[in-house]
């Protein structure tokens, strides 16, 4: 099948751009055609780097005629601004994680988009990896019987000790939930399906953290969000989940995601990736074992969503990544803090689940 090239412009050329940069050379769907950012020299080194025609201000590439998806991988405070403009443009949007920080933003973002015909995408992709294609297709089989549990868990430090401008972690939009939160919870979205409902509770364990990285070393940085949220999902058939994000732990030894069913249990991959090994046990087995892929795009594969959108673009099918999926996760998100706030249980609306990935695709494409 031969698809016409979808025209992309990238916004942000910081640290998570080149491996959008490297998808325009794999994915065949996609030209990248031009780059942008804040700081003109980092966008003419990444058009440099990866051959991409033009290295624009934000204000060119908006109004470039050619381009039809702008990638938006600002951090997360400019998701919603760069979205807006992109639209207003005329231009379809695929947003960084998550899709802005506020739900109203989110939603206004949706309906902007439907208003005028074009199509919103969000990261995280890595639920369309080979790891998460393979869990949902044996759960779908029936490998493990009816869902009716899950768990899932990020623990970590933070990431003051490594990351070289790690502030905005600790701001509106970032702390564990909305940093980390999306792949987990998208991948348990696809999973299993849409939430019902949530409770839980966060709290601030630290109220200051110093960066131990460069070039920032010994640099403050206020804490204004949540970094340890524990949260209880029931999903809409059923099943119930548990979730722990953290900034505050040391170490631990939990799994990423187990998926506990009426016959058996599955050992999911780590969500922040597209491959891993997938691991299943039934009763009477004396140990888990591996199961080999059902799918392809275990590698490092983000830009996948970027081109499921493009093909959808094209034939008019929905697109997985897509925004309703990320203000279905945006809205889980804020239901946690809220429900920690206001001592309850919060309930869903938003609830949306992205089809599968169908098997046998060719490498480089997503429709059959």
């Amino acid at each position: 099948m031969s698809t016409r090239k979808a025209k992309i412009g990238i916004i942000g050329c910081g640290n998570i751009s080149a491996v959008y940069f490297k998808a325009g050379q794999w994915l065949d769907i996609l030209d990248i055609v031009a780059c942008a950012d804040l700081l003109p020299e980092r966008a003419q080194a990444r058009a440099a780097e990866f051959n991409i025609p033009k290295a624009y201000t934000v204000k060119e590439l908006l109004a470039d005629p050619e381009i039809e998806i702008v990638v938006n991988l600002t951090i997360p405070i400019a998701h919603a601004e760069i979205a807006f403009a992109a639209l207003e443009a005329g231009k379809s949007v695929y947003n960084e994680k998550p899709l802005a920080i506020s739900r109203e933003d989110g939603r206004k973002m949706l309906d902007l988009a439907e208003s005028k015909g074009l199509r919103v995408g969000c990261a995280p992709d890595t639920f369309m990896g080979a790891g998460l294609q393979t869990c949902r297709k044996l759960i779908e089989d029936g490998a493990i019987g009816e869902p009716i549990a899950a768990t899932a868990f990020m623990m970590c430090h933070g990431h003051e000790s490594w990351h070289p401008d790690p502030e905005f972690y600790y701001k509106a939009g970032g702390g564990p939930m909305f940093d980390m939160g999306p792949y987990y919870l998208t991948a348990l979205v696809s999973l299993i399906g849409p939430v019902r409902r949530v409770t839980g509770s966060a709290r601030v364990t630290f109220p200051e953290r110093t960066i131990t990285s460069q070039p920032k070393n010994g640099t403050k940085i206020k804490v204004d969000v949540p970094t340890h949220v524990a949260g209880v999902i029931d999903f809409a058939n059923g099943a119930i989940g548990t979730i722990i994000t953290s900034f505050d732990v040391w170490s631990h030894r939990m799994p990423n995601i187990e998926i506990y069913g009426t016959e058996g249990s599955l050992g999911v991959p780590d969500p922040n990736g597209f491959g891993g090994p997938v691991l299943l046990r039934h009763p009477g087995d004396k140990e888990w074992r591996e199961v080999p892929y059902t799918h392809i795009y275990a590698e490092q594969s983000r830009g996948l969503g970027v081109a499921d959108m493009a093909y959808g673009l094209r034939s008019g099918r929905p697109h997985r990544a897509s925004g309703r999926l990320a203000y279905h996760v945006l809205d889980i998100m804020h239901a946690f803090h809220d429900a920690s706030c206001e001592g309850k249980h919060v309930e869903l609306t938003s609830g949306y689940r992205p089809a599968p990935l169908p098997t046998g695709l060719v490498y480089g494409t997503l429709d059959e």
